[in-house]
């Protein structure tokens, strides 16, 4: 029996994501989660999982503020965004009911997202570890602008629900020729 697939929007909306991704904007999540769309159907990556772990890349990120403004010498320095998202990532997915393997692969995506982290260093990223870090980078301003462009919540979930619609079309005309694509 073929599960439902777990949307965007239900995990745009879910409270876990809205607690935490509202540090690192709304915004961001909503343009890499679209970016790598695009990117997913032109690599012939599976885009449910890239678009899920574009979406949720940043949801690690806590508040590096001090004295009102943003602290980016500590945040360079101290931070472990990608490592704390992968965790929530994860337990959110599986919660919400996401395949095991599908949660594993979008955890790790959001792992090895950001090309600043010591944790990247040597490693052979797989197709969609490196999506996600290209997504993300797409949106990516000076002095992490692209963090602090707001949106209201409502369009985020409206663009969430056309790029589910997308994803629905694009996943009922696969022909699982996508990489580490099951359809499941």
């Amino acid at each position: 029996m073929k599960l439902p697939r777990i949307t965007l929007v239900s995990l745009l909306t879910d409270s876990v994501t809205l607690k935490h991704m509202r540090v690192a904007g709304f915004h961001h999540a909503v343009v890499a989660a679209e970016n790598a769309f695009q990117l997913a159907k032109e690599r012939n990556i599976c885009p449910d999982l890239s678009t899920k772990a574009a979406l949720l890349h940043d949801i690690g990120h806590t508040d590096w503020e001090k004295q009102g403004e943003w602290d980016f010498e500590s945040y360079d320095y101290f931070d472990i965004h990608p490592i704390k998202g992968a965790e929530r990532a994860h337990e959110l997915l599986t919660l919400k009911g996401e395949h095991l393997g599908k949660a594993r692969e979008i955890a790790l995506a959001i792992l090895f997202h950001s090309g600043s982290s010591p944790i990247n260093t040597n490693l052979e990223l797989t197709p969609l570890q490196k999506l996600v870090m290209e997504a993300d980078d797409l949106d990516e301003q000076e002095s992490g602008r692209h963090h602090l462009t707001e949106i209201p919540l409502k369009e985020a979930i409206d663009r969430m629900e056309e790029l589910d619609e997308n994803i629905d079309i694009h996943l009922n005309r696969c022909d699982e020729r996508c990489w580490n694509c099951d359809k499941r």
